[in-house]
């Protein structure tokens, strides 16, 4: 897998954005099947910055039903939050 598979997108967020305010964390949506080693260098490769840590979790789907009697589910995906060195920003604008 390269970076922009690893990679899916960061997630922006009221509490997001305070964290990142506050402990320089982003929260980036990453491929179900990447490692934490994967994800740290997808985003040092993408954003040239320097990675601190990188704590993952994986979120389950939800069971959903909108307007008929059938229930689905949302997919599950994975969230990783990425905590970036000193000095170092991702300018997502």
């Amino acid at each position: 897998m390269n970076s922009f598979d690893i990679i899916k997108t960061v997630r922006l967020t009221e509490k997001g954005t305070r964290q990142t305010e506050i402990t320089n964390t982003f929260t980036v949506i990453a491929d179900t099947r990447a490692n934490k080693v994967q994800i740290r260098q997808a985003v040092q490769d993408l954003f040239k910055v320097k990675v601190e840590k990188v704590n993952t979790l994986n979120v389950r789907g939800k069971s959903r039903r909108q307007r008929t009697s059938q229930a689905g589910s949302t997919s599950a995906w994975k969230k990783a939050l990425v905590t970036l060195k000193k000095g170092d920003k991702i300018s997502l604008t």
